[in-house]
């Protein structure tokens, strides 16, 4: 079993910056990807961004593309995201989540372990 820890949330002015941490532990940990969701008051959650655990290439959503950074630490089992020029709207739950099995990474169903959440709060 992998359990998955967020940490880094809180209350940021717009404009500001957050880093968020994912820590992983439990089982040798060799996800196949992992990515950061999030989900805001009355709305589905949705992706964010996405790293290949093996190489590190990563995918954005059009949203956060240019704002939002995702990077990893292999030897640590960490990932990170690192939000810049936050806005009201980037208010949400932020979730991170970890896919053991080849396939789309932007796909939320296709992920086997998922954190409990970390609330960022962005202030206008």
């Amino acid at each position: 079993q992998v359990q998955l820890v967020e940490s880094g949330g809180g209350l940021v002015q717009a404009g500001g910056s957050l880093r968020l941490s994912c820590a992983a532990s439990g089982r040798i940990f060799s996800p196949y990807g992992m990515g950061w969701f999030r989900q805001a008051p009355a709305k589905d959650r949705e992706f964010l961004a996405t790293i290949r655990w093996s190489g590190g290439s990563t995918s954005y959503s059009v949203s956060v593309k240019g704002r939002f950074t995702i990077s990893r630490d292999t030897a640590k089992n960490t990932v990170y995201l690192q939000m810049n020029s936050l806005k009201p709207e980037d208010t949400a739950i932020y979730y991170c989540a970890a896919r053991s099995s080849s396939g789309p990474l932007s796909a939320q169903g296709g992920y086997d372990y998922w954190g409990q959440g970390t609330q960022v709060t962005v202030s206008s």
